[in-house]
C-alpha cells in the first residue's frame, strides 16, 4: 500500500476538495479554502497553492493531497471502487475533514458505515492535539452559525492514535472561512473559523 509521507516544510504544499455524488452540492462556500490557505500561508508558515485542487473519491490524484475537504447540504454517494480508494487514502495517510453545511449529515453516515463497517465515529475529547496544534480551543470546537440550537460536534474515525477523518457537526466552518460580505459574521467569529481551520491542516500535515 502507498504511503503518504507529508510535511509542514515540503516546497510545494496543496490541499483539494471533493467532488463525490449524490446530488449534494459538493461545490458550496467556493471562497472558503482560498481564504483558509491564505491564513495558513500567512498565520502558520505554510506555503499551501492559493487555489485548492477538486478531486473525486475514487481517484488515484487523491493521494497527492494531505488534506482533502468536503462539504454541502444534501445526499452523498460513494460507490464501490470509491469507498476503497477512499479507505486505502486514509488508511495510508490521507486526512478528510468534512463540514456539515447543514443537512448533510443523515445523507453521510450510511457512507461512511460503507467506509469502515467496523469504526464508530467517535467524539474528539477537547484535548485533543488538533484542538491547540496552533490555536488554543480548551472546549472543543466553536459555534459558528446557529442551525437547530444544538451544539457543535467534532467526530472522527481513528486509525490506532492516529485521527483519519473529522466530521464536523452543527458548527459550519465553512461558512465562517467564506468572504465576510457572504454570511456578515463579525470579524471574531470569522477569526475563531479561520483558526480553527488551521488546526485542522496543520495536524493533517504534521501528523
Amino acid at each position: 500500500m502507498l504511503v503518504l509521507i507529508f510535511s509542514l516544510a515540503s516546497n510545494a504544499q496543496e490541499i483539494a476538495l471533493l467532488k463525490y455524488n449524490g446530488g449534494g452540492d459538493w461545490y458550496a462556500n467556493p471562497t472558503a479554502l482560498p481564504n483558509l490557505i491564505k491564513f495558513c500561508n500567512d498565520n502558520i508558515h505554510t506555503v499551501i497553492n492559493s487555489k485548492p485542487a477538486t478531486v473525486t473519491p475514487g481517484s488515484s490524484a487523491i493521494f497527492q493531497y494531505p488534506f482533502v475537504h468536503m462539504t454541502g447540504h444534501g445526499n452523498v454517494i460513494f460507490n464501490d471502487h470509491e469507498v476503497t480508494n477512499l479507505r486505502n487514502y486514509l488508511l495510508s495517510g490521507g486526512f478528510l475533514h468534512i463540514d456539515d453545511n447543514y443537512g448533510m449529515k443523515p445523507y453521510l453516515l450510511k457512507e461512511l458505515k460503507k467506509l469502515f463497517p467496523n469504526k464508530t465515529l467517535q467524539e474528539i475529547s477537547t484535548n485533543h492535539l488538533i484542538f491547540s496544534t496552533a490555536y488554543q480551543f480548551p472546549n472543543g470546537l466553536p459555534k459558528i452559525h446557529e442551525h437547530d440550537g444544538l451544539p457543535p460536534q467534532a467526530l472522527g474515525f481513528f486509525e490506532g492514535d492516529r485521527l483519519i477523518l473529522l466530521f464536523t457537526f452543527e458548527s459550519d466552518l465553512g461558512d465562517g472561512w467564506e468572504d465576510a460580505a457572504i454570511h456578515n459574521d463579525p470579524e471574531e467569529v470569522r477569526s475563531r473559523a479561520l483558526k480553527m481551520g488551521a488546526n485542522i491542516i496543520k495536524y493533517a500535515f504534521i501528523d
